[in-house]
C-alpha cells in the first residue's frame, strides 16, 4: 500500500510535434506506469503548450540574475517541486530536440536550478530536490552507433543536468534503439514493458 506522505512527485515533460506515433505511444506508457505506482504527477506536454524554445536577447543578457521569465513561472516551479524529473523525447542528430533544448536552456536558469554567488566562478547547484532523472527516448540508429557518436544526449542529461540536482540523484536511460528498422514488434514489446518498469522506478 502506497501512503500519500511517500507518494513520489513526479514532473513528465514530453518532446514531439505528433500526436500519434512511438514516442506519444510511449507517453501513455509512461503515465499508466505513474498511476500504478501512486506518484503524483505534473505533465508538460512542449508542442502542445506551444512552448518558445528561443533564449531571447534579454534572457541572455541577464542570464545571472535570478528568475525566469513570466510565462516560465510554471515551469519553474513545477521542476522545483518534483523529485522525479521524467523525459520523454526523440534523440535526433544525438541529441535533444530543439524544443526540449529550448526547455532547458530557458527553464534550468538561475535562481531555479542553480546560483552564482557574489565573487564565485561556480555554479552553486540548486535543484537539490531533484533526486532522480529518468529519460525515456528513441533513436534511429543501434546503441554501438550512438556509443561510437559519443552519446551526446545523454550526456547533456546525467552529465550536465544532474550536476544540478541533489548530489545522489539516480538517473536512468530507458532508450529504443534502431526505431528506423521498423520493427513493430519489438517496438511494441518495449512499449508493453514501459508502464511497469516506470512504476518500479518510481514507487
Amino acid at each position: 500500500m502506497i501512503h500519500r506522505s511517500a507518494r513520489r512527485k513526479v514532473l513528465v515533460v514530453h518532446c514531439h510535434p505528433l500526436s500519434d506515433g512511438f514516442i506519444p505511444a510511449a507517453l501513455h506508457r509512461v503515465q499508466a506506469g505513474l498511476t500504478e505506482s501512486g506518484a503524483e504527477v505534473r505533465l508538460h506536454d512542449l508542442y502542445a503548450e506551444g512552448f518558445v524554445p528561443e533564449l531571447s536577447a534579454e534572457e541572455h543578457r541577464t542570464h545571472v540574475e535570478p528568475g525566469v521569465a513570466d510565462e516560465l513561472r510554471e515551469h519553474a516551479d513545477d521542476l522545483q517541486w518534483c523529485d522525479t524529473l521524467v523525459l520523454v523525447y526523440p534523440t535526433w542528430w544525438s541529441g535533444q530536440p530543439a524544443m526540449l533544448k529550448g526547455w532547458i536552456d530557458r527553464v534550468w536558469a538561475s535562481g531555479v536550478a542553480w546560483e552564482l554567488p557574489d565573487g564565485a566562478d561556480r555554479l552553486k547547484p540548486a535543484l537539490r530536490n531533484v533526486r532522480q532523472i529518468i529519460a525515456v527516448t528513441s533513436h534511429g540508429s543501434a546503441k554501438h552507433i550512438n556509443m561510437l557518436q559519443g552519446e551526446g544526449g545523454k550526456r547533456v542529461l546525467f552529465r550536465s543536468l544532474r550536476t544540478m540536482c541533489h548530489p545522489l540523484a539516480r538517473t536512468h536511460w530507458v532508450a529504443y534503439y534502431g526505431i528506423d528498422a521498423d520493427d513493430v514488434a519489438r517496438q511494441d514489446a518495449f512499449l508493453d514493458a514501459l508502464p511497469a518498469r516506470v512504476a518500479r522506478l518510481t514507487r
